[in-house]
């Protein structure tokens, strides 16, 4: 079988998943966040409330996605598992430890986050239902 092309091949023969996409979307995810209040021009209100939202959904696919892929799980199950946290963590208003303002609209801005986010890996080319090997010996 033939390592993917996200793969280190390490001396041992084994393949073990290389996170530096998903490292790379994160970082630039939290510049995002961090930025976003710096942010003055056309339709400021709704980039303010509602851009942190997308940019940590979409973090939090990226991070999904380097904890699955030691599991070997599908891009899919990242998604959903990425989808489930952001909106746990609306919805409990902070997980009761984070101040949290509640407002309905923030959880369409987590599923648009998380989708962009897997659009993007499928831009890349991961298939959303493949499961990727964790290790591979040849």
């Amino acid at each position: 079988m033939q390592a993917p092309t996200n793969t280190v091949r390490p001396s041992g023969g084994t393949t073990e998943p290389r996170p530096t996409g998903a490292v790379v979307c994160i970082v630039l995810a939290v510049a995002v966040f961090l930025l976003k209040r710096r942010f003055q021009g056309p339709y400021a209100e709704l980039v303010h409330s509602y851009l942190g939202n997308l940019s940590v959904s979409f973090a939090v696919y990226f991070l999904a996605t380097i904890a699955t892929a030691r599991l070997g799980g599908p891009r899919l199950a990242a998604a959903v598992s990425a989808l489930i946290v952001v909106e746990a963590f609306e919805l409990t208003n902070g997980f009761g430890v984070m101040s949290n303002v509640y407002d309905p609209w923030d959880l369409l801005a987590n599923a648009a986050g998380v989708a962009f986010a897997l659009g993007l890996d499928l831009c890349r080319g991961s298939r959303p239902f493949s499961i990727r090997q964790a290790s591979d010996k040849k």
